[in-house]
């Protein structure tokens, strides 16, 4: 075995915090980038979040849940905030939150209009990168709402480039670092660069305030003690200082450099400006804006203290050249009150760069291109950026929405029945702007390439949603903020395991009051599924929205307009998968406690049972011989049924009920393994259509398999997955398949027509707000799913099964070479090809040709099934980090090396943190 290599700075900190409890993740990028028109904001009469609580809105009204900025901190609690707000001399507000287009305005839903880039975080962000590209001109806010509400949905969308805002590069790159001295130390570099030709002039207003949580309105269980205060204190010479003291955290104090304004308000509602009410005091929270942009300094307090301060820098930056402007924010103490800007602080500033290169080469295998490297690091940079501090207490919400169940006189409103919810914790978000809240299934696969640099925090993340102030006392896991009660596909099963393997292979340990703990809940979660989702107890499930948005026919989440129900293919197929992680999990914990060898029982029945009803031939299965293919059932009020013959991701999930079983797996449970087997000699029926497992059908290294498919259909469904002019893009697996360019299925019910066509872009329908297809572009999480499928069939079979990839080209491949190609296809989404274009960025040649552009990534939340570029959210939308497992994961791992170590060794090496830079033993 090689020796283990010494730890870099940052994998110390990291050891410091799990086994210390030092609070390195104190400070961190915590603030959203959009709080306004947030569920948690809206408190009109008939839900609408968009409307209620607008952009205009947000620079003069104090928010009730949290707090939003541009390249901002926070402390893990949100009382004490930080970020960059920016004039240049012509807006008409301040730029302090990102701008972009509600859903009713915007041709496909909600749209950041905004350009910026999450550049570097190491998971304790003691070093943070974040680059905003600024105007000179007039930013458009009127043109891109006007233009952009006036197309249609066939049309493309009006972005901010379109405006010419950006011609002759008339814009600023303003980037914003962050390094860290010790935990609560942050020291604050911000560099502005003049892109254009021309000097100009740009207003730089570092803000620090504190989070309202000390007014009336405040329910009294989540109100400060006493209201909070900055006061301009006696600074080192040149520099300003500024001490901010809260009841609830320690005192902290920013230094500027340099002798510039102080610029004093209060965090606090314009009521005279909002509602044409007079206001308590003259200085408010747009107090900064009106004093800067209007000239007006009675806006601000003259007595140089409030609870929003921001420092005024007004810089001239010549053409091509760069302004700096230095910060420091630290916990006030003696020995911190001397020079903040010395020589050291330049020294810490290297200092974290070199120990995130450092990091960053640790974790990324040596076999990989600059290129990929480049893009792997900001894939895991955006995910660290994209943590948010959520605050939502749903028995205080719903009482001031007349809405909670527990009073009498409630109304039934939205999330009525998540009154027990108390949610305070750093969550990683799908998308800070276009997604500010969490989403059940996208958090589990944040896990995953979470694992690669902080596999700790990936693990507190996989426990948060089974919290007893998350997960609903049904058992049912909370989906997202605009309906927690909408249903996300069961994958936490499959991340836990994730995790658990990436432990054993990073540490050489389990971590059993983790696995104990987060079976136990999921015991919950799976029975709820089971009562709630299998409508007739016959092991078929429905489970309705389950992420896919508009993939099917219909709206899964309202009645159908035929009556009836569906049957779905997706929904059972990860039942059938819930079941093997949880008999998977149960293996592990059987070998450390006996009692949990019934769960392996228990869950391997249910793994039969559903594969069994799946399965089952005939007019009312969801597997058509005649297509070789799975599709929904609809079943019919007079007991009639028929499938709805959409070839969509739904009909490919199945491939990933699919779980390989080590020979040493087996042997911690013989007499679990010996009742199952006797199950099946009574019952064959059981596993008569399912792949054939148990003695006699071992694979490679006497490896037994648990799969929903057979070898039969197995290859039939390959054949139309690796079809190019089906499934097979050339950036991954389309999420509907191509054939319905063609061929689009259209159903009529009462002469309303019906349809599903074959969309490569954005979407042609309303359902769902209209920013999310389903409907032929590739999304990476079902991607994930096929590639773990591939790779445990290839576990397997090794090369005794081998399938022509693409169909119709004459090439055979493994299993194994098959995963390796989709992956490949995903991971050329965002490197440059041979002619130097990146195909996420399509057409857009700014982003392909202009050094200042073209190698900052942005990772969207799907592409283009035709030519990958990117649609959607466009800021790092949490599961599109999974890029960076992939490669990763193929960088480190070989065919040979996976299939000798299988699940011990190799595979969960190149799974996990790559720290330990060789998987071999």
């Amino acid at each position: 075995m090689n020796e283990k290599k010494p730890l870099t700075s940052e994998a110390q900190r990291l050891e410091e915090t799990r086994k210390n409890n030092v609070l390195w993740r104190k400070w961190g990028p915590y603030l959203t980038e959009r709080q306004w028109g947030t569920v948690r904001e809206d408190y009109s009469e008939g839900g609408d979040a968009w409307n209620f609580f607008t952009h205009d809105h947000a620079r003069s009204r104090a928010y009730r849940w949290g707090e939003d900025g541009i390249a901002g901190i926070s402390d893990d609690k949100q009382h004490l905030c930080f970020a960059l707000a920016l004039w240049n001399g012509k807006d008409a507000i301040l730029k302090e939150r990102l701008f972009g287009l509600t859903n009713s305005e915007a041709n496909h839903g909600e749209d950041v209009k905004e350009y910026y880039f999450y550049l570097d975080s190491t998971p304790t962000h003691s070093y943070m990168k974040y680059l905003y590209k600024y105007p000179q001109a007039p930013y458009p806010y009127e043109d891109l709402v006007r233009t952009n509400s006036g197309r249609t949905r066939k049309e493309m969308e009006y972005e901010l480039l379109d405006t010419g805002v950006f011609n002759d590069d008339r814009y600023f790159d303003v980037f914003v670092e962050y390094a860290k001295g010790d935990a609560d130390d942050i020291l604050v570099r911000i560099t502005a660069a003049n892109r254009g030709p021309d000097a100009a002039e740009l207003h730089l207003l570092p803000t620090l305030w504190f989070r309202n949580d000390w007014s009336a309105w405040i329910a009294e269980s989540n109100r400060a003690p006493e209201k909070p205060n900055l006061k301009e204190i006696k600074a080192p010479a040149g520099a300003v200082a500024v001490a901010a003291t809260h009841p609830l955290l320690s005192e902290f104090i920013l230094f500027c450099e340099g002798e510039v304004p102080l610029l004093f308000t209060e965090n606090e509602t314009n009521h005279e400006r909002l509602f044409g009410v007079k206001n308590e005091s003259p200085y408010v929270k747009d107090g900064i804006n009106d004093c800067v942009v209007d000239g007006r300094q009675e806006a601000v307090n003259p007595g140089k203290q409030g609870t929003k301060v921001a420092a005024h820098y007004l810089v001239t930056v010549g053409a091509g050249h760069s302004k700096v402007i230095r910060l420091r924010l630290s916990k006030s103490s003696p020995d911190r009150k001397g020079e903040p800007f010395g020589d050291n602080f330049d020294k810490v500033f290297a200092d974290r760069l070199r120990e995130a290169d450092e990091f960053y080469q640790s974790v990324t295998p040596p076999s990989v291109s600059k290129d990929a490297a480049n893009v792997m690091r900001q894939a895991l940079a955006g995910m660290l950026w994209s943590k948010q501090f959520f605050f939502f207490d749903g028995d205080n919400w719903l009482d001031e929405h007349h809405s909670n169940p527990l009073h009498k006189g409630y109304r039934n409103a939205r999330n009525s029945e998540w009154f027990h919810m108390l949610n305070e914790d750093i969550i990683s978000m799908p998308d800070k702007w276009e997604y500010p809240w969490y989403a059940a299934w996208d958090l589990a696969f944040h896990t995953l390439p979470l694992s690669i640099v902080d596999p700790d925090f990936a693990k507190d993340q996989m426990k948060l949603m089974l919290k007893s102030v998350y997960l609903h006392p049904s058992g049912q896991m909370p989906a997202y903020e605009w309906n927690f009660s909408d249903v996300n596909p069961p994958v936490h099963a499959f991340a836990t395991l994730f995790l658990h393997r990436t432990e054993q292979a990073l540490r050489g340990e389990t971590d059993l009051d983790f696995l104990r703990a987060t079976f136990n809940k999921l015991m919950l979660n799976f029975t709820w599924w089971v009562n709630r989702k299998d409508r007739f107890g016959k092991n078929v499930f429905e489970g309705g929205f389950l992420g896919l948005d508009n993939i099917g026919v219909f709206d899964r989440s309202a009645p159908l307009p035929t009556g009836g129900h569906l049957e779905q293919a997706d929904g059972t197929a990860w039942m059938a998968l819930f079941s093997q992680n949880m008999m998977e999990l149960a293996f592990e914990l059987a070998s450390h406690d006996p009692i949990y060898e019934d769960m392996v029982l228990k869950f391997a029945e249910h793994f039969y049972y559903i594969a069994a009803a799946m399965n089952r031939s005939g007019a009312d299965g969801m597997w058509d011989e005649e297509d070789g293919f799975y599709y929904d059932l609809l079943c019919l009020p007079d007991g009639s049924s028929q499938r709805l013959k959409v070839r969509s991701m739904v009909g490919l999930l199945p491939l990933c009920a699919t779980t390989v079983l080590e020979a040493w797996q087996r042997e911690r449970v013989p007499r679990a393994l010996a009742k199952m087997n006797e199950r099946l000699r009574r019952m064959p029926e059981l596993s008569a259509t399912i792949h054939p497992t148990g003695p006699g059908h071992l694979g490679v290294n006497d490896r037994g398999i648990a799969a929903l498919v057979n070898p039969e259909r197995l290859r039939r469904i390959l054949t139309k997955m690796l079809d190019e002019d089906e499934f097979l893009g050339p950036h991954g697996i389309r999420s509907l398949s191509k054939f319905h360019e063609q061929n689009p299925f259209v159903f009529n019910v009462q002469g309303q027509e019906y349809r599903v066509d074959y969309l490569p872009a954005e979407s042609n329908t309303g359902m769902f707000g209209g920013n999310s297809n389903w409907r032929g572009p590739v999304w990476m999480p079902v991607n994930a799913m096929i590639i773990r499928s591939l790779l445990n069939f290839y576990l397997y079979y090794g090369d005794n099964f081998k399938i022509e990839c693409p169909t119709g080209s004459g090439r055979m491949m493994n299993l194994f070479e098959v995963a390796k190609e989709i992956a490949d296809r995903l991971g050329r989404i965002f490197l440059q090809g041979e002619d130097g274009r990146r195909p996420v960025y399509g057409g857009t040649e700014k982003f392909q040709t202009d050094p200042h552009w073209r190698d900052h990534i942005l990772f969207y939340e799907y592409f283009h099934g035709d030519n990958g570029a990117g649609l959607g959210a466009s800021h790092q939308t949490g599961w599109t980090g999974l890029v960076a497992k992939f490669i990763q994961l193929f960088g480190l791992l070989d065919a040979e090396r996976l299939l000798a170590a299988g699940k011990k060794s190799a595979f969960v090496k190149g799974a996990s943190q790559a720290g330990e830079a060789s998987i071999k033993e």
